[in-house]
């Protein structure tokens, strides 16, 4: 049958189910199959923190949104276009965020009479009228999965187990997905169970071919291909990006990677990639604890390699003795903290910035950290590039600050050329330093830098003290002398403060705006998004972004003071607002959700529209 082909500019698909429904495995796909095509896109996985939380049960509901565009897009959208609910529990879980005349394609199988109760429904929704603003296809995914699957050698429970692959196909049909790099995935994942991939195939298009004939469908949608820059592009998420990061680090350096890691989500992933990539000089330790991988890392570069550790916010208040041991040892360490949602163990799969304040001033003493942030899953790349570069250059412990949304998201990612990364190459000391000649001193500064010389253990003639008591300056020997810790204390803090970090950028084109709109870190897709919005509607602000947090860059005053009103949205209870105010004297406003969730753009841009009002 001939259907009709409609042609979109954007869609925000969400998939949800159980959380053994495997939707974060169709989102993840169907995502591959959007990058092969050629759009822009940006996800959103979001699941709960129990391995299986219980079945059927709105605490249960795992779900994966894909915004994807023939154009440039910021964000994994405010509110889904397609709804794809497995059970009663994901319609319920979902349906507040879905739009009035938006699709839901829901699976009529698994809305009996027992799954109803479970999430409180006293009747079937399907049918008693109350989606009738909502544009619903009822679709009984699991018996036509098993259905297709009769003629296989497996179990009926392992038949059921494929639903999600034919909602894959279906939603691969509706939008045009291209389909063999799926189909090899499959045949990849269940290699050693051969019946099983071939049942998975099957169901996929088993999936595909209904959507093909079912009058269910009448309509199917094109979103063509995006206008990127010129050249080779893969789907990338923060984690993976930042992992990259880290080994393009270690080759630029010269120097051997070293992570010393306890799992801990959303960090786990890094520790996996890097743990793949030993033929590039990667070294991976998973500790017995969170104290021990940092030690390991700070040893790694006392012997001489890149150290870093991977954690979340519970394992940075571990951590934090050993890098004030960092600081005063003036060892290059990078401590990258995928932000969650606390305190203590809090929601672990859910993302916020409330980090912030720890990473400036979790230690005891006056311990100064410098403090990167990445603004999307891409530019985790670069943010770990550049913490190498200070760490390396300075001689310091470096805080790496991503989140749970930038970790778990993902985009596209234009692989750079090798031409483009930056030479953070140095020199490991060989010679004595001293005036005679002959003499070592641990702590001659550099003039330039302040960073003290770095010297691999077993060099001869450069044998040295090393640890956490106050050293004296210069010869490294133990000190108690006030003024000797005095002086050590300001050397340490000028050091950081002088850290060469580029000029905060700000973007005003019309330059007639009176509000300026900062942000850091994962809060850059949405605060953009909001800005778009408002220009597009004819009003005038201004945007800029912070990626250094520490040291903030030399012309910060200046860009604040230079606006009528000035908004900061945090995923925090304004962390970074208290900084600005207290630094500045600039009356920030700051705008505050800590709901586990990123902004949405839409609300962003109605803060945004009474600011300027206001203003």
């Amino acid at each position: 049958m001939s259907k009709q082909v409609q042609q979109l500019d954007r869609v925000i698909i969400r998939f949800a189910g159980d959380s053994g429904d495997g939707m974060q495995l169709t989102g993840d796909r169907f995502t591959a199959g959007t990058a092969e095509f050629g759009n822009d896109l940006s996800t959103f996985p979001n699941f709960p923190a129990e391995i299986r939380a219980p079945a059927g049960t709105l605490p249960g509901v795992s779900s994966f949104q894909l915004h994807f565009a023939d154009h440039d897009i910021l964000t994994p959208g405010d509110a889904p276009n397609v709804l794809v609910a497995m059970n009663p529990a994901a319609l319920k879980a979902n349906l507040p965020d879905l739009p009035r005349g938006a699709d839901i394609i829901v699976n009529t199988d698994e809305f009996t009479k027992r799954n109803l109760q479970k999430v409180g429904y006293e009747t079937n929704p399907l049918e008693d009228g109350s989606l009738s603003e909502w544009r619903v296809h009822a679709v009984p995914l699991t018996s036509l999965t098993v259905k297709a699957l009769e003629n296989f050698d497996i179990s009926k429970k392992d038949a059921e187990r494929s639903k999600n692959m034919f909602a894959l196909g279906l939603l691969s049909w509706l939008y045009h997905r291209p389909t063999e790099h799926t189909i090899k995935f499959i045949e990849t994942k269940f290699a050693r169970k051969p019946e099983i991939a071939k049942a998975n195939v099957a169901a996929f298009q088993a999936g595909w071919n209904y959507g093909e004939t079912t009058e269910s469908f009448s309509v199917s949608y094109e979103v063509k291909p995006a206008k990127l820059a010129p050249g080779v592009y893969r789907n990338i998420t923060g984690n993976q990006a930042l992992a990259l990061g880290l080994i393009a680090a270690g080759v630029q350096s010269g120097l051997p990677l070293f992570l010393g890691s306890y799992p801990i989500t959303p960090a786990s992933d890094i520790l996996h990639e890097l743990s793949k990539h030993k033929n590039f000089g990667v070294r991976t330790f998973q500790a017995e604890d969170e104290i021990a991988g940092v030690g390991a890392a700070l040893g790694a570069s006392f012997g001489g390699a890149l150290g870093v550790t991977t954690t979340s916010g519970p394992g940075v208040a571990l951590k934090a003795e050993t890098v004030g041991l960092a600081v005063a040892t003036e060892l290059p360490l990078i401590l990258v903290d995928v932000q969650r949602a606390g305190p203590s163990t809090g929601m672990p799969t859910k993302t916020e910035q409330a980090d912030l304040l720890m990473a400036l001033f979790g230690r005891n003493g006056e311990s100064p950290v410098p403090v990167v942030a990445p603004r999307s899953p891409s530019d985790c790349f670069d943010a770990a590039l550049e913490a190498a570069r200070i760490a390396i250059k300075y001689r310091t412990p470096v805080y790496l600050l991503s989140d749970g949304y930038l970790a778990n998201g993902s985009e596209p990612w234009r692989l750079p050329e090798l031409s483009e990364l930056p030479d953070i190459s140095q020199e490991f000391t060989a010679a004595p330093n001293g005036e005679d000649g002959t003499t070592f001193l641990p702590y001659k500064r550099d003039p330039e830098t302040l960073a003290r010389p770095w010297a691999i253990p077993g060099t001869a003639g450069l044998e040295h003290r090393i640890g956490g008591i106050e050293k004296a300056d210069g010869t490294g020997n133990i000190s108690y002398d006030p003024a000797n810790h005095d002086l050590m204390v300001r050397l340490r803090q000028a050091k950081v403060d002088g850290i060469d970090v580029p000029d905060l950028e700000v973007d005003d084109p019309s330059g007639e705006a009176n509000v300026l709109v900062v942000g850091w870190g994962s809060t850059y897709g949405p605060i953009a998004a909001a800005v778009r919005r408002i220009r597009k509607a004819g009003g005038h602000v201004a945007q800029a972004h912070f990626r250094h947090l520490n040291p903030l860059p030399k012309n910060t005053g200046e860009v604040l003071r230079k606006y009528d009103k000035v908004l900061l949205p945090e995923v925090n209870l304004g962390q970074l607002a208290m900084i600005l105010r207290a630094r500045y004297l600039v009356d920030v406003i700051g705008y505050n959700r800590v709901r586990g969730l990123p902004f949405k753009a839409e609300e962003l841009a109605g803060v945004i529209q009474d600011v300027i009002d206001s203003a």
